[in-house]
């Protein structure tokens, strides 16, 4: 499928995309870039040149990358108006909540909640001061629909930002600030074989079994596929638009219907 984009939808805005080199990431940047915007990623890793992006290595679960980003963000771009938070991810072991410890606990409150709040503390300020600006927050439907043998404290962070984003929404309106959720199901990225297998590990059986143990916790999709990562990023780059400039402290769910809707 393509979509048909149009190339100034974006013209003169200034994006941060969290996490923005591989799957739903890259996509988000693809699409903010294919819209007209400058962009600013990071990863903890190295990346290739892409014409309009800026680049910054670092790691985003700790304060002094998050730090390092929002400085070169604003020193760069001269300041942000859209942030897009994509970062996160799962990589905790199979096996239930004992076989999480404190570390495995932290690393994905790191990645998934608080990589979000210390770039919302270091960037939206700036937006207050214009009194404009949009902000998007990736969650999942893990948050409502936790997978209790390999994502339960994936799921709970996300659950914390989807409380945290609500919060702030009702903070940062009346600023001229609108904050937006996207809750994504199952994704079709490279990382979805990493997450299957490391659930094949625990459990044994085959990679087939691991995905079927996915579906069945997540109640089926009725759609039968998961989303692919330009679908998803169509959605963020809609709530960061102005075509939904009415629309804020929202949640748009892309998950091909296996989140209930009634």
């Amino acid at each position: 499928m393509t979509l048909k984009v149009d190339p100034t939808e974006f013209a003169g805005k200034r994006v941060l995309v969290s996490g923005g080199t591989k799957g739903l990431g890259r996509a988000t940047v693809d699409r903010f870039l294919t819209g007209g915007a400058r962009v600013i990623t990071s990863a903890r890793g190295a990346m290739e040149p892409i014409d309009g992006v800026e680049f910054v290595q670092a790691d985003l679960t700790t304060p002094e990358g998050g730090e390092a980003l929002a400085k070169a963000a604003l020193e760069r771009l001269g300041g942000v108006d859209i942030l897009a938070h994509v970062i996160g991810g799962s990589a905790t072991p199979g096996g239930g909540f004992v076989a999480l410890t404190d570390e495995h606990w932290l690393s994905e409150l790191n990645l998934n909640l608080l990589a979000t709040v210390r770039l919302d503390r270091l960037l939206i300020p700036q937006m207050i001061e214009r009194g404009a600006g949009a902000v998007v927050h990736v969650t999942s439907i893990q948050s409502i629909l936790p997978l209790p043998e390999a994502t339960t404290a994936y799921a709970s962070a996300k659950a914390a930002l989807r409380t945290y984003s609500k919060s702030i929404s009702k903070e940062l309106g009346p600023k001229g600030v609108r904050v937006n959720v996207v809750s994504p199901g199952w994704i079709m990225t490279e990382g979805t074989d990493v997450f299957l297998k490391r659930l094949q590990d625990a459990n044994g059986g085959s990679l087939e079994d691991a995905r079927k143990l996915v579906l069945d916790g997540l109640g089926g999709i009725s759609i039968g596929r998961g989303a692919e990562p330009f679908e998803v990023a169509e959605a963020i780059a809609f709530l960061a638009s102005d075509r939904a400039a009415s629309i804020h402290g929202a949640e748009l769910v892309v998950d091909g219907g296996a989140v209930p809707t009634v």
